[in-house]
């Protein structure tokens, strides 16, 4: 009969309630940056009837700043949860494995957060590079577990508290005691962990923070590369739209007095200009300069009441975003156009010739390219 093996047994300073509490203290807030500007994104993608006319078209970089803090610090995220991991994993294999109800519920707490964090970050990163390995739909699976995951993480919050507090400082009553040696010192990972966090960000974050666009290394987008300058994520090839007849384009607006525009005609009415970004949801991002008519004066030249909301069609046969709504606050901004001309040039089919939506604040999906159609809404 051989002879029964313990399970290993873990000391040392890597694996110390002070190391996780010291990396928690970055971790926690990430996740909450993360979690607060994923909700900013959801509902400006996907605004619930009665939010959709609250959304503001004010400041114009509002949703390039909240989605790039997202992807920013869901990046960074993943450094510091591994190095998280590693200081807490000798845990699960404590026994016995189950002492209580309450210590039951705690690992099933603890168990749903590290599956739900390491999906959130791993579908995340590869939402950033649009590849989609998976057969379900990313943004409401992806939203969904954003909410367990920190339903979960509260409640650890809430069960380690007594724990935390105790570790929160070096001098806090109740910290114990740490061998001398066994591993790399403390202070030496926490170091390492931060550059790698800082290291990953730094790489990264130039997509959409183009001050910092000479560090990217691993972004999956620079802000420069891309017709006129400027980066797409859907071709006009790939969106069916590649072969147009510009003489035989017509803008339709409806509304209690529906008209008609030609691109000539289009061309012929007083021209704006604006200075606006296309912020996309995978978190790259980049100013332009755009020309084009006011879509606040097409929709008052069809009757369009003061707080109507605006359906902008476009020409493109299929896709989830071929259709894209206003609420009256981008319908009536001034600097809400539809755009003939990028950094005076007339647009690049990629970008939407011959007419396609700018509007201030605004996901990138929603930027409406090869516009056909605007219809005012009761």
């Amino acid at each position: 009969m051989k002879p029964r093996v313990s399970p290993p047994q873990f000391h040392g300073r890597l694996h110390d309630a002070r190391t996780a509490t010291s990396i928690g203290r970055w971790l926690g807030p990430a996740f909450a940056v993360c979690f607060l500007t994923g909700l900013i994104s959801h509902f400006t993608q996907h605004p619930p009837g009665w939010l959709a006319d609250a959304m503001p078209s004010r400041p114009v970089w509002g949703y390039r700043l909240t989605q790039g803090l997202h992807v920013a610090s869901g990046t960074a995220a993943v450094p510091l949860l591994l190095a998280k991991l590693w200081t807490v994993y000798p845990r699960l294999f404590a026994r016995p494995p189950l002492r209580s109800l309450r210590h039951a519920l705690e690992r099933l707490s603890v168990a749903v957060l590290v599956a739900g964090a390491l999906f959130e970050l791993a579908t995340g990163l590869l939402n950033t590079a649009q590849w989609y390995p998976w057969p379900f739909s990313f943004v409401p699976v992806h939203y969904a577990v954003a909410w367990l995951v920190t339903g979960a993480l509260v409640l650890h919050v809430a069960v380690k508290a007594p724990e935390i507090k105790a570790h929160w400082s070096r001098r806090s009553p109740g910290t114990l005691a740490l061998p001398a040696g066994d591993g790399p010192d403390r202070r030496s990972l926490l170091a390492a962990v931060t550059a790698g966090a800082g290291a990953v960000t730094l790489t990264t974050v130039g997509q959409s923070f183009t001050p910092l666009k000479d560090l990217i290394l691993f972004a999956p987008r620079d802000p420069d590369q891309g017709p006129q300058s400027l980066p797409v994520n859907r071709t006009a090839v790939a969106a069916g739209v590649d072969r147009f007849d510009a003489e035989r384009y017509r803008l339709v607006v409806r509304g209690p007095r529906p008209f008609t525009l030609t691109l000539d005609e289009l061309r012929a009415l007083p021209q704006h200009e604006a200075e606006l970004p296309i912020a996309c949801v995978e978190g790259w991002s980049r100013s332009a300069h755009w020309t084009g008519v006011r879509v606040k004066d097409l929709v008052e030249r069809a009757g369009a009441p003061a707080h109507a909301r605006v359906r902008v069609v476009s020409l493109q046969p299929r896709g989830g975003y071929r259709v894209s709504e206003m609420g009256h606050a981008h319908a009536r901004d001034p600097l809400t156009l539809l755009a003939l001309r990028l950094n005076g040039e007339e647009l690049d089919p990629d970008h939407g010739y011959p007419v396609r939506l700018i509007a201030p604040n605004r996901p990138g999906v929603l930027q409406t390219k090869w516009v056909g159609r605007l219809e005012v809404l009761a």
